[in-house]
C-alpha cells in the first residue's frame, strides 16, 4: 500500500489523513480474512481496493452522478446542466443499460472514464470541437453521469446504477413529485447511504406540475422523509428541468462542491468509514489479551506428561546407573550387568550414531499416553484458549479456539520426535568413571599377579623344589598382599563408587528432564501457542487498523 499512500497524500494534500485511514482499513481487512465471515470482509476489501484505484486516477475531476426513477426528469436535468441535448427523455429514452457521461476538461479524464466503465460512444467532451455553445469554465473538472433508471424492469439497468453509485464522488438524486416517497429509492439507496450525506444532493423535479400553494408543503414532506432516512444534512432543491426553474441553483451547488476538490476525498472517507464501522461491529474494541505464562507452563507440563517424559527420565537415571556401575564396578562381577537390558535402548532412545543409522526416525517405544493424560492435554489446551478468548468478540474467540486445536492431530508424532531428537547424555560415562575403570583393571591385574605368584610358590613347594622367600609388606608376603589387597580394594572401590554413580545418575536425569522439556516446549510453541498468538496478533492488527480508519 506504500505507493497508494503516497498517491493519496499528493491528491488530498496536507492535513488529510485519508491515506492513513485507507491503510488502516486495508490492514484490518488483511488481518480479518479467514477469521471473519467473508460476507463482512469482502465488502470492506472491495471498498479498500476501489478507494485505492480511485486515488490513482485524476484528482482534478469530480464524478457527479444523476440518479432517479423512470419519469423523474433525470435526463432532462442532465441536458439542462450540460446545455446540450445529450440524453433522450420521455418515451425516447433508449433501453441501453449504459450511463451517459459529459466531461468538462478532457485532460486526465480518459483513465477515469475507463475506470467508471463508460463506453466511448457514451462519452461527450463538453469542450470538444463539436460543442458550438459558449465556453463553460465553471464546471471544469466535472464528469457528469446520467445513470439508467434505478426502477427499470431491466435487471441490467439497476445493476449499472448500483455499480456507479459506489463510484461517483457526488450523488444527485432526482425525485418526482408523484413518486418521491417510493420505498424503492428510500430503502434501497437513500437510507443505506446515510453515512454519505455529505456527498449527496436531493432534487425534487417537475415542481412546475405542483400547484404553487403545495410546493412548500411537498418540500417539507421530502425533508421529513430524508430526516427519517438519517439524511438530515442533505440539501433539497426544487427544480423544473423543462422550465429551467432551480437549475441554476443546482449548477451553483455542483460548482461549489467541485471547486473545493473535496468531493472525491469526502466520498472516499465516507466509504472507508462505513466499511470500517461494519467491520468494527464484528471486531469490537476489546484490548488484545496476552497469553498467561502460567497457562503455557501448565500446557507444557501436560504435554511432557503425555509424551512420557517422566518415563524417559527414569530410564535415563537407571541406564546411567547401569552403565556407570559397569564401568566402575568390580570387573569380576560387573559383566553380569550386561545381561540386564538397557532401559533407554528398550525405549529406542539414546542408541548412538550407529543405532540412528539403523532405525532412522522410527518411533520410540515410549508407552502411549493414557486416557487420563489425553484428557489433561485437552483440558489444558482448552483452558489456554478460553483464557484469552473470553474477552474477544465471538468470531475472533472462535478463531483462537480453532487455532489452538488445528495441529493437535499430529501432536503424538511431534512429541515422539522431540523425545527421539533430545540429547539425553546417558551414553557418555563420566570422566571419573573412566579413571576408576583403569584403576579397577590395575587392581585386578595386581590380584591376578599375586594369585599367579602364590600359585607358583605353591607349585614349587609341592614339588619340594627350592624357592626364594617372597618380599614382605607389613609382615605379609607380597603375593598375598597383591592378591588379597587387589580383590578387597577393587570391591571397596566399587562400593564407594556406587555413591558417586547414584549422584551422577540423578544429575543426568535432571539434565535429561530439562532437555526433554525444552524440546516439548518447542512443540507446545509450534503446535498451540504460536497459532494462538498469531490469532491474537491478527486481532490486534485488525483493531488498530480499524481505529486508524475510524479516527
Amino acid at each position: 500500500m506504500t505507493s497508494v499512500l503516497e498517491t493519496a497524500k499528493r491528491m488530498v494534500g496536507r492535513g488529510s489523513d485519508l491515506a492513513d485511514r485507507l491503510d488502516g482499513l486495508a490492514t484490518a481487512v488483511q488481518a480479518s480474512r479467514g477469521r471473519l465471515d467473508d460476507a463482512v470482509v469482502d465488502p470492506a476489501q472491495e471498498v479498500a481496493e476501489r478507494a485505492a484505484s480511485r486515488l490513482r486516477l485524476s484528482a482534478e475531476h469530480t464524478v457527479v452522478a444523476l440518479a432517479g426513477a423512470t419519469g423523474s426528469g433525470k435526463s432532462s436535468t442532465f441536458n439542462a446542466l450540460t446545455g446540450l441535448d445529450l440524453s433522450a427523455v420521455g418515451v425516447r429514452r433508449p433501453t441501453t443499460s449504459w450511463a451517459t457521461a459529459c466531461v468538462w476538461g478532457q485532460e486526465g479524464a480518459t483513465e477515469l472514464l475507463e475506470w467508471l466503465g463508460i463506453p466511448a460512444r457514451h462519452q461527450v467532451m463538453r469542450d470538444s470541437m463539436l460543442d458550438s455553445g459558449p465556453a463553460d469554465t465553471s464546471l471544469d473538472g466535472v464528469v457528469l453521469l446520467d445513470l439508467p433508471d434505478h426502477d427499470s424492469t431491466e435487471v441490467s439497468h439497476h445493476l449499472e446504477v448500483d455499480r456507479l453509485v459506489k463510484l461517483a464522488d457526488l450523488l444527485v438524486w432526482v425525485l418526482d413529485p408523484q413518486k418521491y416517497a417510493d420505498a424503492a429509492v428510500h430503502d434501497r439507496y437513500l437510507a443505506p447511504l446515510a453515512s454519505h450525506q455529505d456527498v449527496m444532493v436531493v432534487v425534487l423535479n417537475h415542481v412546475d406540475t405542483v400547484p404553487a400553494g403545495q410546493r412548500d408543503q411537498m418540500l417539507a414532506d421530502v425533508r421529513r422523509l430524508l430526516d427519517a432516512d438519517g439524511l438530515t444534512g442533505v440539501p433539497v432543491l426544487a427544480t423544473s428541468a423543462r422550465d429551467g426553474d432551480g437549475v441554476e441553483d443546482l449548477r451553483r451547488l455542483v460548482v461549489e462542491r467541485v471547486a473545493g476538490k473535496k468531493a472525491t476525498r469526502t466520498r472516499l472517507e465516507a466509504d472507508v468509514r462505513a466499511a470500517a464501522e461494519r467491520l468494527h461491529a464484528v471486531t469490537g474494541d476489546a484490548r488484545p489479551p496476552r497469553l498467561s505464562e502460567e497457562r503455557v507452563e501448565a500446557l507444557e507440563d501436560a504435554f511432557a506428561d503425555a509424551a512420557g517424559v517422566p518415563t524417559v527420565v527414569d530410564a535415563v537415571e537407571e541406564s546411567t546407573r547401569m552403565r556407570a556401575q559397569r564401568a566402575t564396578g568390580w570387573p569380576v562381577t560387573a559383566w553380569f550387568s550386561r545381561l540386564r537390558p538397557d532401559p533407554l535402548k528398550r525405549l529406542h532412545l539414546d542408541l548412538g550414531s550407529s543405532g540412528r543409522e539403523l532405525t532412522g526416525r522410527a518411533r520410540t517405544s515410549v508407552p502411549p499416553p493414557t486416557q487420563v493424560q489425553r484428557a489433561r492435554v485437552d483440558t489444558e489446551v482448552r483452558a489456554l484458549a478460553d483464557d484469552v478468548a473470553t474477552t474477544l468478540p465471538a468470531p475472533w474467540a472462535h478463531a483462537v479456539r480453532a487455532a489452538s486445536v488445528r495441529h493437535l492431530s499430529d501432536l503424538g508424532d511431534r512429541l515422539d520426535g522431540a523425545l527421539a531428537d533430545a540429547d539425553l547424555g546417558a551414553s557418555r560415562i563420566p570422566v571419573w568413571a573412566g579413571v576408576v575403570r583403569v584403576l579397577q583393571w590395575l587392581l585386578i591385574g595386581a590380584a591376578l599377579a599375586g594369585a599367579a605368584w602364590l600359585a607358583l610358590l605353591f607349585f614349587l613347594s609341592y614339588l619340594q623344589l627350592p624357592d626364594a622367600d617372597p618380599p614382605q609388606v607389613g609382615g605379609f608376603p607380597l603375593p598375598t598382599v597383591l592378591f588379597v589387597g587387589g580383590v578387597l580394594a577393587g570391591v571397596l572401590l566399587a562400593l564407594v563408587c556406587r555413591l558417586l554413580v547414584g549422584l551422577t545418575a540423578r544429575s543426568r536425569a535432571r539434565t535429561a528432564d530439562r532437555r526433554l522439556r525444552a524440546g516439548i516446549a518447542g512443540v507446545t510453541e509450534e503446535v498451540v501457542v504460536e497459532p494462538v498468538r498469531t490469532e491474537l496478533a491478527a486481532y490486534a492488527a485488525a483493531r488498530d487498523g480499524l481505529q486508524a480508519a475510524l479516527r
